[in-house]
């Protein structure tokens, strides 16, 4: 049984945010957060986003979300481009509706730059299009490889060429193309960003020891494969799904793709996908580093011991009482998120 207590009234609506790499353990703190508070949590991932790519991001399952309302997982097809700027569009109008029904927002996520930009109500000025520039960057990417174009994001922007994967070929010449049309770089953008928030904004970031972050990881990838990683992609590709569309750039997807066109072994791929989860694992931290108000959680603490730190932290936050008493055993199974 769970309830939360308001004491007093902002004229700010309240957002909890859970923030933390991948696999250090979001999914299973998010559902007992959620329970205690009242909450209903909105995927702050840009490729749960897609129909159809379940193993390779980890989506929680219908049966495992305990009742909980999720919300913008299972939105839009994978060949459609999802942006920042329709996550928040879509968080606009879901903030308010969940408020209406007497619930919490809860935004849960590793995307740093999407959780961002609605915690703080980024505005992202439209600075047009050069069409035939793009076209000039995608083929010398094609001529010289991805690694080269990443090294012209990093002779004029080395903290986005550190935030984007060499693979992710769309956000890298966006990079470019905003520098090369407005003179400005894409991270001096984001720093002239306002830093209030325009909500009671409750931050939690979990984090935990490198090696056993690492450790996790590649147990996760063991288990998708196992899952079937492979049948998925291949079933994408056979609905039609381009091999580079944007969701298809996602981890876990664009290095099965390599593996089923002849480029590398399986046992390539699966280290590939290993080693660029634990680098993009990094790059989150990095980023969240940067952010301002999070309240870190080391998870390798005992998990009921994270729980009554957390439930302290949203209490004094949001002047509420949490009164809940988690008394299941949870085996993590290498499904925590």
């Amino acid at each position: 049984m769970s309830s939360a207590t308001t004491h007093t009234e902002s004229s700010k609506p309240k957002l909890l945010v859970l923030i933390g790499p991948t696999a250090v353990g979001k999914t299973r703190l998010s559902l007992e957060l959620a329970k205690a508070c009242n909450a209903e949590i909105i995927s702050g991932d840009s490729i749960q986003v897609y129909k159809g790519m379940d193993i390779g991001t980890a989506k929680i399952k219908p049966e495992e979300r305990e009742g909980i309302p999720h919300h913008l997982i299972d939105i839009c097809d994978p060949t459609h481009s999802f942006s920042v700027a329709e996550f928040q569009e879509r968080c606009a109008v879901l903030i308010p509706e969940i408020e209406s029904r007497g619930k919490l927002p809860f935004i849960v996520g590793g995307t740093g730059l999407y959780v961002e930009s609605v915690a703080y109500g980024y505005d992202f000025a439209e600075v047009g299009s050069d069409d035939a520039y793009r076209e000039e960057q995608r083929l010398y990417a094609l001529a010289h490889g991805a690694e080269a174009l990443h090294e012209r994001l990093r002779a004029v922007d080395s903290e986005a060429a550190d935030r984007l994967h060499p693979n992710d070929q769309r956000r890298v010449i966006r990079a470019l193309e905003v520098h090369h049309l407005t003179g400005s770089t894409v991270s001096q953008q984001l720093e002239g960003q306002k830093k209030t928030s325009p909500f009671e904004l409750c931050i939690v970031g979990l984090t935990m020891d490198r090696a056993k972050l690492y450790e996790r990881i590649n147990e996760r990838v063991d288990a998708m494969m196992d899952e079937g990683l492979v049948d998925e992609v291949k079933r994408l590709l056979a609905d039609g799904v381009p091999a580079n569309a944007v969701s298809m750039h996602g981890l876990g997807y664009k290095e099965i793709v390599l593996y089923l066109e002849g480029h590398l072994t399986l046992e390539e791929a699966v280290e590939l996908l290993k080693r660029d989860t634990r680098r993009f694992a990094k790059r989150q931290l990095s980023w969240f580093r940067h952010m301002s108000d999070i309240h870190w959680i080391d998870t390798d603490e005992n998990f009921h011991k994270n729980l009554q730190a957390i439930y302290g932290i949203i209490a004094g936050k949001f002047k509420i009482d949490i009164e809940y008493t988690f008394n299941q055993p949870f085996d993590d199974g290498g499904n925590a998120q």
